[in-house]
C-alpha cells in the first residue's frame, strides 16, 4: 500500500520563507550597508585619497595627484606619452611588444621628436619620455626625464635655470621606506609650483 504526502500552501511558504531573509539579509547586509560604512571609513580617515586625490587652486579641481595630464605649453613640464590619451575612462597600455617594429619606429620618431624640443642629443633623451606606462597615465617622472626639460622651462619663463632645477630637487618624492621604489616628481605637482613662482 503507497501513502501520498501533500504539502499545505502554508508549508510551502514557511519552506520559502529562511531562503527569503537569507537573500534580503545579505543584499542590505553587505550589498548596501558594508558598501556605506566602507565609503564612510574611507572618507573619515583618508578623505585626500577617498576624493580622487584631487587638487585644487581657488576653488577649482585643476587634477589629480594620480592621473596625469597634458600639458603642451612650452612654459611646463610635459610627462610621458600617454597610450589612452589621458582619458582615465581608457586607462590602458599600448600592449605593443617590443619586437613589434612599429613600436621601434614611434620611439625612434618621439625620441628625434623630444631631442628637438630639449635641445639635447637624442642619446640623452630618457627611455620614459618616449614610452608609455602600463595605465598610460602615470603622473610621474624621474628627476632626470625632469631635468632635461629645465633648459626649456627656463628660457620660456624667462627664469634662472639653477632655480627650477631647484624647484626639481624640491619635489622630487624619495623611496617608500628607504628602499620601495624609486625617486620620482609629480608633473602636476611641479607644473604647479613653477606657476607658484614669482614673476
Amino acid at each position: 500500500m503507497t501513502t501520498t504526502t501533500t504539502t499545505t500552501p502554508l508549508q510551502e511558504n514557511v519552506g520559502l520563507r529562511a531562503p527569503l531573509l537569507f537573500a534580503i539579509v545579505i543584499l542590505l547586509g553587505f550589498g548596501l550597508a558594508y558598501s556605506l560604512a566602507g565609503a564612510a571609513l574611507g572618507r573619515a580617515f583618508f578623505p585626500i585619497e577617498a576624493s580622487g586625490s584631487t587638487i585644487a587652486r581657488d576653488g577649482r579641481i585643476v587634477g589629480s595627484a594620480l592621473v596625469a595630464q597634458p600639458f603642451s605649453d612650452a612654459r611646463y613640464f610635459q610627462p610621458r606619452p600617454s597610450a589612452a590619451s589621458f582619458d582615465p575612462m581608457a586607462a590602458a597600455g599600448s600592449n605593443v611588444a617590443r619586437s613589434n617594429p612599429d613600436l621601434r619606429t614611434r620611439i625612434a620618431e618621439l625620441t628625434q621628436t623630444v631631442a628637438e624640443r630639449e635641445g639635447i642629443a637624442p642619446a640623452e633623451v630618457p627611455a620614459e619620455l618616449v614610452t608609455q606606462s602600463g595605465s598610460g597615465l602615470d603622473p610621474h617622472l624621474s628627476p632626470r626625464a625632469a631635468s632635461v626639460q629645465v633648459q626649456r622651462i627656463a628660457k620660456a619663463r624667462g627664469i634662472d635655470a639653477a632655480t627650477i632645477q631647484g624647484l626639481v630637487a624640491s619635489k622630487t618624492e624619495a623611496q617608500q621606506f628607504g628602499v620601495l621604489g624609486q625617486p620620482r616628481v609629480n608633473i602636476l605637482w611641479l607644473n604647479l609650483a613653477l606657476d607658484a613662482l614669482p614673476r
